[in-house]
C-alpha cells in the first residue's frame, strides 16, 4: 500500500459540543477491530473521494507491527477512526475521519490523543500527515497538537488534481508537547475513555 495515495480524511472538530450532546457521553476510543470495519467503511465513502476499501482496511490490521488504528464509538456505534503509521522514530497519520453526524464532540481530538499516546509507547519522535490545502478546519485541529506546515505536495488529490499541506509535529515526547496534550485533554470537558489500549 502506498500511503502516499492520499491525505487523511475530514475530521473537524472543535468548539462547542452539538446541540444535544452531553459533554460526559460515554465515548470510548479503542483498537480497530474486524467486526468495526463495516461502518469504519462507510464513513470512508462519505468522507474521502476516493476511499479505501473493506479489504485494504482488514489488511491494515493484519500489520499491528507498524500500524496502529483505532475507533472512537459509544456503544457500538462506531464515530471515526484513525490510523498511524510507524517506521523506525517516524509516524504518520494515514487516514482519519468522524461522521458527520458527530463533528463538534471532540471525537477527532479523542482519537488523536490516543494515537500521540502510542507513538509515544512506540518510540516515535516526529509525526507527520497530509491535509488539503483548502481544508482549514483540519488545519486547524493538527496545528493545536503542535503540528505546522512543512512542504507542498502539488496535485496530490486524485479527484481534483488540489495540492496537500504537509505537516509535521517533532519531539514528540518533550515536556512541552506532554503539556500542550494535556491541556487539550482538559479542555475536552469530558474523561478521555480509551479500551484495550496498549
Amino acid at each position: 500500500m502506498k500511503v502516499a495515495d492520499r491525505g487523511v480524511g475530514d475530521p473537524v472538530t472543535g468548539g462547542a459540543p452539538a446541540e444535544g450532546h452531553p459533554l460526559d457521553d460515554g465515548v470510548v476510543v479503542a483498537p480497530m477491530k474486524r467486526r468495526h470495519l463495516r461502518a469504519v467503511v462507510a464513513i470512508e465513502k462519505h468522507a474521502n473521494p476516493h476511499p479505501w476499501s473493506h479489504s485494504l482496511f482488514a489488511g491494515e490490521l493484519k500489520m499491528p507491527s507498524s500500524r496502529f488504528w483505532v475507533v472512537a464509538r459509544q456503544g457500538a456505534l462506531v464515530m471515526g477512526y484513525a490510523g498511524l503509521l510507524v517506521t523506525l522514530d517516524e509516524g504518520h497519520i494515514t487516514n482519519f475521519a468522524v461522521h458527520e453526524d458527530h463533528r463538534r464532540r471532540h471525537v477527532a481530538d479523542r482519537m488523536l490523543l490516543v494515537q500521540f499516546e502510542e507513538a509515544v509507547r512506540r518510540g516515535v519522535r516526529d509525526l507527520t500527515l497530509e491535509v488539503r490545502v483548502s481544508n482549514a478546519a483540519a488545519q486547524g485541529l493538527y496545528r493545536r497538537f503542535g503540528f505546522a506546515p512543512g512542504g507542498i505536495r502539488p496535485g496530490y488529490y486524485n479527484d481534483n488534481g488540489e495540492d496537500a499541506l504537509v505537516m509535521w509535529t517533532h519531539d514528540i515526547a518533550s515536556p512541552e508537547q506532554v503539556e500542550r496534550r494535556d491541556a487539550l485533554t482538559l479542555a475536552m470537558g469530558s474523561p478521555l475513555r480509551t479500551e484495550e489500549i496498549g
